[in-house]
């Protein structure tokens, strides 16, 4: 099965965008007059310019936010003002995103005109440096991960997050009903959007989509309210991608399960179970063993295997030489 979605790099994001997501999380505070908001923030990440306030510049992270924690601060006391003035106008040439101030600190006022003159957008946040450091981090690297769309139905059942693929008409969605009531949860429906993060796949759905499912010939149903909150999830892992195939390829897939195969999204191989669709299966039941047999293959039990090894044992019994 060939490789999955179109694959959607983020390059930047502004600093309107940062405050407009993660101001509430990280309890940010614009200095007024407000400037720089459409600067660019252009790497997932965050740098202290203790060596720049001092006068090195050379390898300046100047495409990343600038946080002046306690050290940057106390430094820039115990200079004079005049040199305060001198780093302080030497740091801004650098052309960064904005600064942010932790733990509510203020700069001196001399500082923060040169930053408005500069159209530099100057932050507070009460938090202590370290923990805004690691915090806007994790949230920069979920803005700028690598993403994509693709079509399908995605539940999580037991633990295993299942995306369920095929053709228009193949199934899905009931396929999906039938794995809720025995317990699984929906995460998306049609259109699910998948981020690389931390070297896995976070399947989640629209906001506004959320907790909704298409069923032809009965239309939009509500999950929560047929089954509970509990039904839906926000996002989640995936594990295994099932495609459901057209019953005349019945005698085509995989009847052992030795090899497994995989599904490519975003450079990620994920296993691939192939399931034919036709009257009398329940196709329901047989993603919910798949999703089982996964979660044994991760402790290190595989069945195929197992009836594998057996079989090569009794072989060689029966045929000593």
């Amino acid at each position: 099965m060939p490789a999955g979605g179109k694959r959607k790099k983020v390059d930047h994001i502004t600093v309107q965008e940062f405050l407009e997501r993660h101001g509430d999380d990280l309890e940010l505070s614009v200095q007024h007059p407000v400037v720089g908001l459409d600067r660019l923030i252009e790497e997932p990440s965050v740098n202290r310019p203790g060596l720049a306030l001092a006068g090195f510049t050379t390898y300046f992270a100047y495409k990343r936010i600038q946080v002046f924690g306690n050290s940057e601060i106390s430094y820039l006391k115990k200079l004079s003002p005049a040199t305060q003035l001198e780093r302080f106008q030497q740091l801004c040439k650098q052309d960064f995103p904005c600064i942010v101030i932790a733990r509510n600190h203020q700069l001196p006022e001399k500082l923060q005109e040169v930053a408005q003159q500069k159209n530099i957008a100057v932050i507070n946040t009460p938090l202590q440096t370290m923990r805004f450091v690691n915090q806007a981090t994790i949230r920069l690297e979920k803005n700028f991960a690598p993403r994509t769309n693709l079509h399908g139905c995605m539940v999580d059942y037991r633990g295993i997050g299942v995306l369920i693929m095929g053709e228009s008409g193949s199934g899905k969605s009931e396929t999906a009903i039938g794995l809720l009531e025995k317990g699984a949860a929906l995460v998306a429906d049609d259109n699910i959007n998948l981020v690389q993060i931390g070297g896995e796949l976070i399947g989640s759905a629209k906001d506004f989509a959320r907790g909704y499912l298409e069923m032809r010939g009965i239309g939009i149903i509500n999950v929560a309210n047929l089954y509970g909150l509990s039904s839906i999830r926000p996002k989640k892992r995936l594990d295994l991608v099932v495609n459901l195939k057209p019953a005349s390829d019945l005698n085509k897939v995989d009847r052992i399960g030795i090899s497994q195969k995989k599904f490519k999204i975003l450079d990620l191989e994920i296993p691939l179970v192939e399931i034919p669709v036709a009257p009398g299966r329940d196709t329901a039941r047989l993603i919910g063993v798949a999703a089982l047999d996964l979660q044994l293959r991760k402790l290190g039990y595989d069945m195929a295997d197992e009836f594998n090894q057996r079989l090569r044992e009794k072989m060689s019994n029966e045929n000593p030489a």
